[in-house]
């Protein structure tokens, strides 16, 4: 079932149906399936200036999503993306959910996996509003400079619906989606597993 009037808040019929940055061919197959849209394939984590171009044409008349592995490559082209495309929102698969042998991608999550992540779309914007967590932030939540900061880290990530990454990453994502100090180290204390 392709969703019509579904997460992306468009119809179906909608001329102006959002735009999917996905890795490759695999991914549209896949993700077509679920959600009618038009895609834009990067091949890769090299995006071309003329791809780059493109969405930056694009931005001012569609609703850009990017929806690529969740790995180095990536995450390479969710930032290379959201530093060249305004207005850019991003949906994030499960890594966990996104294993099939030994690959990992879009291509291999399941078609609920897939609309979980397109229905939790995330904008990242500077706003002179948002709070600025700070590394030390981090180091007192116990996000970095213990055995179990990656585990919890990951588990902010998920909970948030902020892909993965690195300390430096969650740091970003939380204050660029505009949460607090205070939702991260409530989600830490109400989540006694996290520790």
């Amino acid at each position: 079932m392709k969703m019509g009037k579904d997460c992306l808040g468009l119809d179906s019929e909608n001329t102006k149906k959002p735009i999917i940055v996905v890795e490759g061919k695999s991914d549209v197959d896949k993700v077509s399936k679920i959600v009618d849209a038009h895609f834009v394939i990067t091949n890769g984590s090299e995006i071309s200036r003329e791809t780059i171009s493109y969405l930056q044409r694009l931005s001012s008349s569609r609703k850009i999503i990017v929806l690529t592995d969740p790995d180095y490559p990536g995450l390479r082209i969710r930032n290379i993306v959201s530093n060249n495309v305004p207005g850019v929102f991003h949906a994030y698969v499960d890594r966990s959910k996104s294993i099939k042998g030994k690959k990992l991608g879009v291509a291999e999550c399941d078609e609920e996996e897939i609309r979980r992540a397109l229905s939790k779309l995330v904008k990242f914007e500077y706003d002179e509003k948002n709070e600025i967590i700070s590394s030390f932030n981090l180091f007192s939540l116990g996000l970095t400079g213990k055995n179990n900061s990656k585990e919890l880290r990951e588990k902010v990530f998920k909970h948030f619906d902020l892909g993965y990454g690195n300390a430096k990453t969650l740091a970003k994502h939380l204050s660029l989606a505009g949460i607090s100090l205070e939702e991260v180290k409530e989600f830490i204390k109400n989540n006694e597993n996290c520790k």
